[in-house]
């Protein structure tokens, strides 16, 4: 948005002192400059799992749709809000009002708050006799945010510092956060900085009267951070309010729209919202299953697809398993030997490299040995989990991590759920394990999770015990490096998306539940 009109009100003057300009020529670019608009990359991140609203229902999630395009990669980036102004200002309730009029699935809201600087001793003495100041520039690690908020747009997952009030010190966990089509990143500083103003599309001052904002900071410090009175007195006369003249309010030049009276202000709220629906219009991505199952036909399997070969005995196990008669005993029993032949294929694909041992006699044998650091095995709940006790049968003391996936009844789009990943795993060949890829939404979204993760695509090993001819070509497209191991490829799928022949609906029949109306053969892992 081009600089924008206040929508109720002029902002404050502007401290006009000598030593503000010069710190404010320090810390931010020229204004007037005009650059237009930049384009950015998708996102997606908050302290808390995203809340997902639907008309139906609400879900808690900690991820997001596979915003990517056919080649992988990221088709749109996210747009990310700056939200800045005095403390207490009321920057975290506005952001929460954008969040809810917006009403998007995948919205995040970062705290600058969780950025402030590890303490010395000294310094952690000062701050305990409210003698240190935690409104200066000096107070944050902008370093750390600034490749957050990268990171975050490059699509990957970050860790955040959890920062504790009471002890003015940072806590010695971490949350994990993802990216989203918005993300809103609040602060005192938020504009303090001319790299972080850089990965902001949209700046916005929330500028509040100075008495309400300190009635709000008493309120809140003595109520949320043990503090107080006097503490909090001193600390706002000595720290907090000159701070804001000579550091925050200055800023508000440098906003795309600044709100008065913060959260008061609906007619200012509603004009933002409209702006960023306007943005993600331009913005959106939407899968055309349809287009990529006829850009598909006639295409050659790809090369990193591992087929098993189809022996009598293969053969004989697809037909008991496929025939609609088979009871539910004999479907798992031969499920379950299908699988094992499946892992110790795809475990001979596993690099190894030559190796001498001595037997017993005393002779050398020229061996081979795994030339990897570790394995470890992934499953897509739930199909995906009756796969993990023949990966354990064939690989001692193999890691298990569990992804859980479920595809929003609105949008169609898969979304995750739950995530359960082993530590370190950015060194291993991962075992990605599902029963039935179809379409392959949800083997591109399981992907992607574990790239997020720094898993280098060339160890991810995509197993499932049937595929159709469009979900390999859907993920090898996508990932041209993930090898994709099966037993067998079924040239078809409906207009429903299910496997034509197929096997039903594997999590269903192994686990002798009901399958919805609605299914398909990747919703094995998306209906639990």
């Amino acid at each position: 948005m081009a600089a924008a009109p206040v929508p109720e009100g002029a902002p404050a003057e502007q401290h006009d002192s000598n030593s503000s300009a010069e710190s404010l020529d320090r810390l931010y670019p020229a204004v007037g400059s005009t650059k237009p608009p930049r384009k950015r990359t998708t996102s997606q991140c908050k302290s808390e799992p995203p809340l997902l609203r639907t008309s139906k229902r609400t879900i808690y999630t900690a991820g997001r749709p596979p915003w990517y395009n056919e080649h992988g990669t990221q088709s749109k980036e996210a747009f990310v809000i700056g939200l800045g102004g005095g403390s207490a200002s009321g920057k975290t309730t506005v952001a929460t009002m954008i969040i809810e009029a917006l009403d998007v699935p995948w919205v995040v809201l970062l705290s600058m708050d969780s950025f402030y600087k590890v303490l010395t001793k000294q310094q952690q003495e000062q701050a305990a006799s409210n003698d240190f100041n935690f409104d200066h520039p000096d107070a944050f690690d902008f370093d750390l945010i600034i490749a957050t908020l990268k990171k975050l747009k490059q699509g990957k997952s970050v860790k955040i510092p959890i920062y504790d009030f009471t002890t003015h010190s940072r806590k010695k966990e971490w949350k994990t956060l993802y990216g989203a089509n918005v993300i809103i990143f609040e602060g005192i500083m938020a504009f303090a900085d001319k790299e972080l103003l850089k990965l902001l599309d949209l700046k916005i001052f929330v500028d509040t009267d100075s008495d309400i904002r300190l009635v709000r900071r008493l309120r809140r410090d003595i109520s949320e951070r043990g503090r107080d009175i006097e503490g909090v007195i001193k600390q706002y006369n000595k720290f907090v309010k000159p701070a804001f003249d000579q550091y925050i309010q200055p800023t508000m030049r440098l906003a795309d729209i600044v709100v008065p009276r913060g959260s008061g202000n609906t007619v200012a709220i509603d004009l933002i919202v409209q702006h960023v629906h306007s943005q993600l219009e331009e913005r959106k991505l939407r899968w055309d299953m349809a287009a990529l199952a006829s850009a598909h036909q006639c295409h050659p399997l790809p090369q990193t697809l591992s087929v098993l070969k189809s022996t009598p005995q293969v053969r004989g196990m697809h037909t008991i398993i496929r025939n609609k008669e088979t009871s539910r005993d004999e479907f798992i029993f031969y499920s379950k030997r299908l699988m094992r032949l499946l892992i110790e294929h795809a475990l001979s694909l596993l690099p190894f490299q030559s190796c001498t041992v001595q037997t017993p006699q005393g002779h050398d044998y020229e061996g081979r040995t795994y030339s990897g650091k570790q394995i470890t095995g992934v499953s897509i709940l739930r199909a995906g989990e009756t796969m993990e006790p023949a990966l354990r049968a064939v690989c001692k003391d193999v890691r298990i991590g569990t992804i859980l996936i479920q595809t929003n009844c609105n949008t169609g789009e898969p979304e995750l759920h739950y995530l359960r990943l082993p530590k370190d795993i950015s060194e291993d060949h991962v075992i990605l394990m599902d029963c039935t890829v179809s379409t392959g939404a949800a083997a591109m979204m399981a992907v992607r999770v574990l790239l997020d993760h720094d898993v280098p695509e060339d160890k991810i090993f995509l197993l499932s015990l049937l595929m159709a001819e469009m979900g390999v070509h859907s993920v090898a497209y996508a990932f041209p490096r993930v090898k994709i191991i099966t037993t067998a490829v079924d040239k078809k799928v409906n207009d429903l998306f299910r496997i034509i022949p197929g096997i039903g609906n594997f999590g269903d029949r192994y686990f002798g539940t009901d399958a919805p109306p609605d299914w398909s053969d990747d919703e094995d892992a998306l209906s639990t």
